[in-house]
């Protein structure tokens, strides 16, 4: 059962005033008329994310850290009109692959605005950022384990790194992305700073870096100050060594990661982004001279500013649930179903009745608890159960709020089933920025392994 889907819901919460930059945009603060008309136009599922929206949020984190640098971890949204947004916006770009290297590239980012921040990175994948780093040097390669530099090393890298430490300290919405301490992720904090050095000897060591997690709540946000302070401390050892006899680091940052979280469920408060970058400078404080703080929020800067279109199929009463079937299922949106991940759910009407004639308006209708079930063949297939809604009819098409982080980069084509498309608003305009994939598209990869044998064969029984 997803996370608070058992709570006495209100049909559609009321919208919290929009002028100047909200700190915290609900799905029903989306112009309904206007996503209506998108999903008549482009079909449905389909992605609908606000550049705007992008822009409001990569301000608002500008104003709270005015002193820091803020990267973008492009693991949220590696769209490219999203990044091209975040670009102009002038905050940098944390890749976790070369995949997203290259995508950042594509949408503008220089060497010296781009952190490649990879966990046990495949051959290819450092083969590729060695390359680009030839003609980018001011490209920075952060790595979590001595056998990552040796590998560097090996493909003739000496340029600048970050060495990734793991604090002990973690946080975030679920189990699965606590990174911080997960052993998975970065060199053990009491190996960190002899770490540092011995890079050093080779490398052109930059910084420091740790994350505690993703979607860090106000609740978690001693851990993420415990994660800052130690981070910290290892910042003024290796810049102002205890031992006379150690040499000090040039560090230019430190890198306290991201995860600010962003509140999913209705009456949910948003979180207080310039008391926790009050609580942040004064966790790492005092830095050295010369050394900066660095931030990297993924989600933040683009969970709100997305939204999923989802259109009604089936209804099924059952004994035990009104099951309401919908087009949109974990393929295109998996958090639910992978972390009992909350999304509101609106429904914009648009349906008919049993008779065939129009359904009345949303909110007129009563709140009914359903299950929103996706097409999937799987029992976890899920956008949520047991939630209060506008009692849907076939036809209605729901917005599904928060969407814009970790939505289509987590989708697939399990069951066969094409990835939606995605269109982008900017300044009042919509443009698909993403095709809707075709039947044709999911075989369009493969090859007959056999054909050549197959082919030989055919022309030697032609031949008899």
């Amino acid at each position: 059962m997803n996370e608070g889907d058992e709570r006495d819901a209100a049909v559609e919460p009321p919208a919290e005033p929009t002028e100047g930059n909200p700190s915290v945009r609900r799905v029903s603060d989306w112009d309904a008329e206007r996503l209506a008309d998108l999903a008549a136009e482009h079909g449905t599922p389909l992605y609908v994310q606000d550049l705007d929206r992008v822009r409001e949020n990569c301000e608002r984190l500008r104003d709270a850290f005015p002193d820091a640098d803020v990267r973008y971890a492009v693991k949220a949204h590696t769209g490219r009109a999203v990044l091209e947004a975040v670009r102009e916006s002038e905050l940098d770009a944390e890749c976790a692959s070369a995949g997203e290297v290259d995508r950042a590239l594509a949408a503008g980012f220089g060497g010296e605005r781009l952190h490649y921040t990879a966990v046990n990175p495949p051959a290819r994948d450092l083969d590729y950022v060695a390359g680009v780093a030839e003609a980018e040097p001011d490209l920075t390669v952060t790595v979590g384990a001595v056998d990552t530099l040796d590998r560097l090393a090996k493909r003739g890298y000496d340029g600048r790194v970050c060495v990734r430490v793991n604090p002990g300290v973690g946080a975030g919405h679920h189990e699965k992305v606590r990174t911080g301490g997960a052993a998975k992720f970065g060199v053990p904090y009491d190996r960190a700073a002899d770490a540092a050095r011995r890079a050093a000897e080779r490398f052109d060591v930059v910084g420091v870096h740790a994350h505690a997690g993703s979607g860090i709540d106000p609740e978690q946000l001693d851990s993420h100050r415990e994660l800052v302070a130690r981070m910290g401390e290892l910042a003024r050892e290796l810049v102002d060594p205890s031992d006379a006899n150690t040499a000090p680091l040039d560090l230019e940052y430190v890198d306290v990661g991201g995860g600010f979280g962003v509140p999913y469920e209705e009456d949910e408060p948003p979180l207080d982004l310039p008391a926790v970058a009050e609580a942040t400078r004064e966790a790492v404080a005092p830095l050295p001279s010369g050394v900066d703080l660095a931030i990297e929020p993924g989600r933040y800067v683009v969970a709100d500013a997305g939204a999923l279109l989802t259109r009604v199929n089936t209804v099924k009463p059952t004994p035990d649930e009104r099951v309401v079937g919908v087009d949109a299922g974990m393929t295109d949106l998996l958090r639910p179903a992978m972390y009992d991940a909350y999304h509101p759910i609106r429904n914009l009407g648009g349906g008919r009745n049993a008779d065939g004639s129009d359904a009345s308006a949303p909110d007129d209708r009563s709140a009914t608890p359903v299950t929103v079930a996706g097409p999937i063949c799987e029992t976890g297939d899920t956008l949520c159960r047991n939630r209060a809604l506008a009692d849907p009819t076939r036809g209605d098409l729901l917005a599904v709020g928060v969407a814009g982080a970790y939505g289509y980069e987590m989708a697939s084509q399990y069951n066969s089933r094409p990835r939606p498309a995605e269109v982008a608003l900017d300044d009042g305009t919509a443009a698909v920025v993403r095709r809707r994939e075709t039947l044709g598209d999911l075989t369009a990869v493969e090859r007959e392994p056999n054909r050549d044998r197959h082919d030989r064969t055919d022309r030697t029984e032609a031949g008899r």
